[in-house]
């Protein structure tokens, strides 16, 4: 591989410096050989921005992950809505030997089904109709809104999705998984589970199945060792499996998984295990070589796997991203990240771009842009401005994946980066930066209108999708949306006009995670709660637009 450049990080005017300035110190890929233990790392105090770089994903003072509950509590944040239990999945054994048998089937286990398919219910919430009482011409209809309509734990629970499968979206919460049309929002079917669930991919299969993690029980020492897949098409339960959890850092850290073809990935502190979804087969766990373990992998056609490499458990961890093979964790390349330096998330996994923060007393927080085989390629030049990137693990207790960012996105020629809204200023209006990825110099800035927020989505025929939000309440005559920027930015396009008569409904929805395709867009929370059960069953938990 190619070398990064030399010189300190102020020299290169990047995001801190996630590389280390000196000859050999990538090497080939064939120099580290197959991954080899390596933390996934316990949830993180909140952390000042870096001097190089301001913000930063979730911004200054990002909430570790067990901390959303008591932040989204504040803002009363409300999630997808979960409907009454028409199967219910039962048992599975918690031995050790669990880990690596395929699933019980019915004999040890199976869900109890109902003997015909759920009737639809749980309809959507009449408000769209009157919402869209006052749409003007050029602006989508709201299609439909859903309620929470569940009892949820004291201090509410998170949300694990959406998945979007055919002409339906699911999602799993609590203790069920269900799903809904997209067309009206009533729901399709409804799967009660047997603890709470406590991780899940960001993205099911191309046949839509997922793979969902579960509470070992319901105690209050239950802890995150249980698979369960699911057809998304018919809420059918598949097979289950548990992993061991019985070394302290692992049972301690958070669980990451990923979906890559007919493979899921469950990563924590110490190491990944691999099943494949269509029996659930175990297919790797610790890799030999023993000094480098995968503590997490990205979901989709690339997977992207952050490593931490150690001889001893006691040494300081030195951390890689790798390609590597999901179905039998071999490396295809490797980047190694500075020493000092931890992946934190992956804003684009194809091409490959890097958040990377350091951790210590000295925080700070940088952006790596490689090419597809994993050479170094630039790092954004930051400039003065403050940037804000939201993951979805900023707003839940479970489920913080390593791929599940709004407000980054990138092709083959141009980063883009969202700045962070002032926080002491009635107007949150913020901007979308762009980079030029072969050198990391800025190309362009957009500002969002006045009083409202840009968040690049993902890349979709050269153009960047963004989420714009709905503006600040005392705003009127604009709704939120999706719009899009060329590569050479402009004017912003409209590709789908939120209505404004909506915009106070959309603006209960804080800090939604969005989902657009095929012209019609989706919010849903991380995370619902509310002050008391009645409004925490009314709190409007998801909201669809589109013809």
């Amino acid at each position: 591989m190619s070398q990064p450049p030399q010189g300190s990080p102020g020299e290169q005017g990047g995001f801190g410096a996630p590389y280390e300035p000196q000859p050999g110190v990538y090497g080939d890929p064939a120099q580290h050989g197959p991954p080899p233990p390596g933390p996934y790392g316990y949830p993180q105090p909140p952390t000042q921005p870096a001097p190089l770089l301001s913000g930063g994903p979730g911004g200054p003072g990002r909430p570790s992950r067990g901390r959303a509950a008591g932040i989204v509590a504040a803002v009363l944040a409300g999630v997808l809505v979960v409907g009454a239990g028409v199967w219910f999945v039962v048992g599975g054994g918690d031995d050790a030997d669990d880990r690596k048998p395929v699933a019980k089937g019915t004999e040890s286990g199976a869900p109890k089904q109902s003997d015909t398919p759920p009737s639809r219910k749980a309809t959507p919430d009449p408000g769209a109709a009157e919402l869209n009482k006052g749409r003007k011409e050029g602006e989508a209809p709201v299609r439909w809104i859903q309620k929470n309509g569940v009892d949820l734990p004291e201090g509410g629970d998170s949300a694990l999705g959406p998945w979007v499968v055919g002409d339906t979206v699911a999602k799993a919460m609590y203790r069920t998984a269900s799903a809904y049309s997209l067309a009206d929002g009533a729901q399709e079917w409804s799967l009660r589970l047997p603890s709470d669930v406590c991780a899940a991919p960001t993205r099911p299969t191309a046949d839509g199945k997922i793979v969902i993690g579960l509470m070992s029980d319901t105690t209050d020492e239950a802890f995150c060792n249980r698979l369960q897949m699911i057809d998304l098409a018919t809420g059918k339960a598949g097979w289950t499996a548990s992993y061991d959890r019985s070394e302290t850092q692992d049972a301690l850290s958070d669980v990451v998984m990923a979906i890559n073809g007919d493979v899921v990935t469950v990563g924590r502190t110490s190491l990944t295990d691999a099943y494949r979804i269509s029996d659930g087969k175990h297919l790797w766990g610790k890799l030999p070589g023993g000094s480098c373990q995968p503590y997490g992998l990205t979901s989709g056609a690339v997977p992207l796997a952050a490593v931490d490499c150690r001889k001893e458990p006691i040494d300081p961890a030195e951390e890689e991203v790798r390609r590597i093979d999901p179905a039998t964790g071999r490396t295809v390349w490797t980047y190694k990240v500075k020493k000092g330096w931890k992946v934190d998330q992956f804003y684009s996994v194809d091409p490959p771009v890097v958040s990377v923060r350091k951790s210590g007393a000295e925080s700070e927080w940088a952006v790596v842009l490689l090419d597809s085989d994993g050479t170094y390629r630039a790092q954004p030049q930051a400039g003065n401005e403050d940037y804000g990137v939201r993951c979805a693990d900023d707003l839940r207790n479970e489920g913080g994946n390593l791929d599940h960012c709004i407000g980054a996105a990138a092709d083959a020629s141009t980063f883009y980066l969202a700045t962070k809204a002032p926080e002491d200023s009635d107007d949150k209006t913020n901007a979308v930066v762009a980079f030029d990825r072969t050198t990391g110099k800025r190309k362009w800035k957009v500002d969002a209108p006045a009083a409202q927020t840009l968040l690049p989505l993902r890349v979709e025929g050269g153009k960047v999708l963004m989420y714009l939000s709905p503006p600040a309440a005392g705003v009127k005559g604009a709704g939120g949306g999706i719009m899009a920027l060329g590569p050479q930015g402009g004017p912003l396009q409209p590709v789908l006009r939120h209505p404004a008569s909506a915009a106070a409904a959309e603006r209960t929805f804080y800090d939604p995670l969005v989902h657009y395709a095929d012209g019609r867009s989706l919010l849903m929370h991380g995370y619902v709660t509310g002050p008391s059960d009645k409004e925490e069953m009314e709190l409007k938990t998801m909201i669809a637009f589109g013809d």
